[in-house]
């Protein structure tokens, strides 16, 4: 009996032969990758992949999809991790393991920001990422500051990621077509040495802060949180709008109020 999409899993199932086909020659798998796929659905891209590797990690929970991978293939080829990606543990399939993993999947686009925010914590020990995801949700990712794409998810992912969109994929290259634009990115971690945030927590606090309301200037946005003297020494501008403000700005910044913290310095 055919699947039948679930609305609560955000399933659109990729079918479009020539799509798969080239999502699979960007990955690049090479037989000995630790790789793992999420949402693997039908198979579109399992299939492909398993061709060209000799082993495949997939983080699947819907239990008729997880049925029927068992049927299709044999735990030698295939480990499947029953469960919601949200909560998965990426870290416990490279413990004792000297590899780091590659993971890729048609992500389920209800789920995209925070699955993206999860798999961040993993960073240091996955190679790359190749991910479907709404186009409009990888034009946030890669935007660059000063336009209205340009926000807290941009500013949080490309501090720990170098990302590309690699594909477009049109809606009727899945059953049943979702009613938005498609795309694939590439994200590859940036080395740890490149990574000079303080603390990652209140860099993502001073973020969420300064996009929080994105029509007031960031003199008022941050009013509390830091002062204008301290916005003006990491070179911000208080009289602009959160999306004008590149990445480093923002660390700058947070490293000085994490410094002042420190010291038991306030803002004012």
């Amino acid at each position: 009996m055919a699947h039948i999409p679930r609305k609560r899993f955000g399933q659109h199932f990729l079918v479009d032969q020539d799509i798969i086909a080239a999502i699979v020659d960007g990955i690049r798998p090479q037989a000995a990758d630790l790789m793992v796929e999420i949402g693997p659905g039908l198979g579109a891209l399992t299939k492909p992949l398993l061709a060209r590797l000799d082993h495949l990690h997939v983080v699947e929970i819907d239990r008729d999809v997880i049925a029927k991978l068992k049927r299709d293939y044999s735990n030698e080829r295939l480990t499947i991790h029953e469960g919601d990606a949200l909560k998965f543990d990426f870290g416990a399939l490279v413990a004792g393991d000297e590899r780091r993993m590659r993971v890729a999947g048609n992500l389920p686009y209800n789920i995209s920001t925070p699955l993206l925010f999860h798999l961040a914590d993993y960073a240091e020990r996955v190679i790359d990422c190749h991910f479907m995801l709404q186009a409009e949700v990888i034009e946030r990712m890669v935007a660059e500051p000063g336009g209205k794409e340009f926000g807290r998810l941009s500013v949080m992912l490309q501090y720990r990621f170098e990302m590309e969109r690699i594909l477009e994929v049109p809606p009727d290259a899945f059953d049943p077509p979702p009613r938005v634009d498609s795309a694939v990115v590439r994200m590859i971690p940036k080395p740890v040495g490149a990574l000079n945030a303080v603390s990652l927590e209140g860099l993502g606090l001073l973020v969420t802060r300064a996009f929080s309301q994105r029509r007031k200037v960031l003199r008022n946005t941050l009013k509390g949180h830091a002062s204008e003297a301290q916005m003006e020494a990491a070179g911000i501008d208080t009289r602009a709008r959160a999306e004008e403000i590149p990445l480093e700005n923002y660390v700058r910044l947070a490293n000085a109020l994490a410094g002042a913290a420190a010291k038991g310095e306030t803002a004012v």
